[in-house]
């Protein structure tokens, strides 16, 4: 069967490959579709240098595809993903945290991240969330509020809120 997309490198863009896997500096997946590239400017195979950079062979016919239509940079880069939405921000995210900061609801002990993440779907604050987002948002955000209200004594290596109140000693 005869090839569709046929990579034709000029000697420029052919030392432009070997200088880039020759650094190492850049990605190993941008090394590796160098070196494709490289393979099937010399008549190699798809199959051949699927074996020989271990990718799948779709790869290989994507990553030539890919060099026909939008030359050398199209090739090699990816393109950027879109950024994720968040599920929390703002009121929702300050919501959370004044849940987990109070009382526990009664027959437990603490919150727990699956239950401030049941409580949040059961308010109508979201749709749906994992315990793991629930998890993420407060790591970030209790770091930057015990910054805020925690008081390190360095003499007496006693660690105090800022209102006074004793926390416990470092060890």
């Amino acid at each position: 069967m005869a090839k569709k997309y046929i990579v034709d490198l000029s000697e420029d863009e052919v030392s432009q490959l070997q200088a880039l896997i020759k650094k190492g500096k850049h990605k190993a997946r941008t090394i590796t579709r160098a070196n494709i590239l490289l393979m099937a400017s010399e008549g190699e195979t798809d199959q051949a240098i699927a074996a020989i950079v271990r990718v799948h062979v779709t790869t290989v016919e994507r990553t030539r595809e890919k060099f026909v239509i939008g030359g050398l940079d199209f090739a090699l880069i990816d393109e950027p993903h879109p950024p994720k939405i968040r599920k929390l921000e703002g009121k929702s995210e300050a919501f959370l945290i004044a849940t987990a900061c109070s009382d526990a609801p009664s027959g437990r002990v603490r919150w727990t991240m699956q239950l401030l993440a049941d409580h949040l779907i059961e308010v109508g604050i979201v749709d749906s969330i994992s315990d793991e987002t629930v998890r993420q948002t407060l790591k970030k955000t209790t770091l930057s509020v015990a910054e805020r209200t925690v008081v390190h004594s360095r003499s007496k290596r006693r660690v105090r809120f800022t209102d006074g109140r004793f926390i416990g000693f470092i060890q």
